[in-house]
């Protein structure tokens, strides 16, 4: 499984556990891997290591959000798609070593699959505003 699956598969994972709001993380994860037979340890690594990352550092990324919002923006206006695209590519940039191009890339890619018209552009606004800052 290459990174670009890994990360789609982390992705749907992580707008899974939004829709779901799921307490036991740990079980959420493994039932997520064997639904949909995810063998290849490096993606379980990644997945199991971004999912707990995101929960260890969920107040600083929703802060992250929230600060490059609109004036008029809420978060709770953002889509679940959006947020959860936004989540796993924040969490690269701020986490990770994985370069900013990359991280912002994916992240647009799987807004365009995925997301609304608008979420392209949204998310990759969103990101820029995140790498600016750093």
């Amino acid at each position: 499984m290459n990174r670009t699956a890994i990360r789609e598969q982390t992705f749907r994972l992580i707008y899974s556990l939004e829709i779901q709001k799921q307490d036991n993380l740990e079980e959420a994860i493994q039932l997520y891997e064997e639904n949909n037979e995810i063998k290849d340890q490096n993606a379980k690594k990644y997945m199991r290591d971004t999912i707990l990352g995101i929960q260890k550092n969920k107040e600083e990324i929703i802060y992250q959000i929230e600060k490059n919002l609109k004036a008029e923006w809420k978060i709770d206006r953002i889509s679940k798609m959006d947020l959860a695209i936004l989540k796993l590519a924040i969490y690269e940039l701020e986490y990770t070593e994985i370069p900013f191009k990359v991280a912002i890339n994916e992240a647009v890619e799987l807004a365009k699959k995925y997301g609304e018209e608008t979420s392209k552009k949204f998310v990759n606004g969103i990101l820029a505003s995140v790498v600016k800052e750093k």
